[in-house]
């Protein structure tokens, strides 16, 4: 693979200094403390938890709770919180802190998923402007010395965009930077990002870091989008499943190459797919918890490599670390094949009309009953 250099380009987050300008992107099922661990051992950056529901952190959910916890490798530790009520978030944030899970904290106004915009969460959110800019405002006094950021969609269609103005209420609120994934979220993960955004962006907000999000697949297309955008960084989601080396080549393409450029040949994924099982177990503190979570990762893993469709279908049915072994000792080695294991990774989906409450684009105020009806959002899991 051939990877354009970029500047050295270090990012400042609040008192949080990157000397690669890389965070990882909250991934549901996907960034816990294995994964997260994972792609820190090639390269640098922010790495963020999975997403965590404002209102199951404030009962102590345990599973939640387990959710939010670091290993001790890990620094800087980074949570993402997801709510839609100002006061709950606020003292999410508050036992955050007061509690010291976390040097970052990252507000989710980007979710698509149906069960969260149909409350009116996650992308939807920000067309309600006084409520988001109230939560922003409110989490930030919250969180004192820790800095906190957001993350968002371009809007909810292309009809009814909100980045422009939440990004500005962002930053008038103190936020410590934005991030933007460069699609609406009727577009879902489908179609091409539209990075013109992100310039936009970046042209609005002008006193903090503004990050890409959107269609970074290879180290050659974050530095692209920073070039094309002028963004002070950028979010890495899908294009990392099946390649957390790809954090080593970032720190090359951006850093002061201090990242490990890898050869990805065959053996040299079954070791890193090998690796990351041995930290599920780990995590979840059980073989055949962590062998079973490993499987959805297969398809990522080995995407262009000549595995045949026994070995993968065995190897999606693992139940211990032995098996793993015993399959992967089967694997003659190949060469990296280049196009075929590059590109999109992940369920792209298709445009769809976004779920949204009754009447909700009426008005971009929020009314008493609408307020009720969208706490019922937090009663989600954490982590969906």
């Amino acid at each position: 693979m051939t990877i354009a250099p970029a500047p050295a380009h270090a990012l400042r987050i609040g008192p949080i200094e990157l000397d690669v300008p890389v965070v990882l992107a909250p991934m549901a099922g996907i960034t816990n403390t294995a994964f997260r661990r994972l792609c820190r051992e090639y390269g640098a950056g922010l790495y963020v938890s999975e997403m965590i529901t404002s209102r199951a952190l404030v009962e102590r959910n345990a599973i939640t709770m387990r959710l939010i916890q670091h290993h001790e490798s890990e620094t800087p530790r980074s949570i993402q919180l997801y709510g839609v009520d100002p006061a709950t978030i606020a003292e999410a944030v508050r036992i955050i802190v007061a509690e010291d899970h976390a040097d970052h904290i990252d507000l989710n106004f980007g979710c698509p998923v149906p069960k969260v915009t149909r409350k009116g969460g996650g992308a939807a959110l920000p067309w309600k402007t006084s409520l988001f800019a109230d939560i922003v405002d409110r989490a930030v006094k919250a969180a004192g010395d820790v800095p906190l950021t957001v993350k968002m969609r371009k809007g909810i269609d292309r009809d009814h965009l909100t980045f422009l103005d939440a990004g500005r209420a962002a930053e008038d609120a103190g936020a410590a930077a934005v991030a933007l994934h460069a699609r609406t979220a009727s577009e879902y993960y489908s179609g091409h990002a539209d990075w013109s955004a992100i310039g936009e962006l970046k042209q609005a907000v002008t006193s903090i870091p503004v990050l890409g999000n959107g269609d970074i697949w290879s180290a050659d297309d974050a530095s692209r989008m920073m070039t094309e955008t002028g963004c002070d960084g950028v979010v890495v989601g899908r294009g990392c499943l099946g390649r957390p080396w790809l954090f080593g080549e970032l720190a090359d393409a951006l850093g002061p190459g201090e990242g490990v450029h890898v050869d990805a040949t065959l053996q040299f994924v079954a070791q890193a797919f090998r690796r990351h099982a041995e930290l599920l177990v780990e995590f979840f503190e059980d073989e055949d918890r962590g062998c079973k979570d490993i499987r959805k990762h297969v398809a990522w893993y080995f995407k262009g490599y000549p595995v045949g469709g026994d070995l993968r279908a065995a190897l999606a049915r693992v139940e211990s670390l032995q098996q793993i072994d015993d399959l992967l000792g089967t694997l003659d080695d190949a060469p990296y094949p280049g196009a075929a294991a590059e590109g999109q990774r992940g369920r792209a989906g298709s445009a769809k009309r976004t779920a949204l409450p009754e009447g909700w684009l009426d008005s971009r105020d929020i009314g008493v009953d609408t307020g009720e009806m969208m706490r019922g959002a937090e009663v989600e899991n954490s982590g969906g």
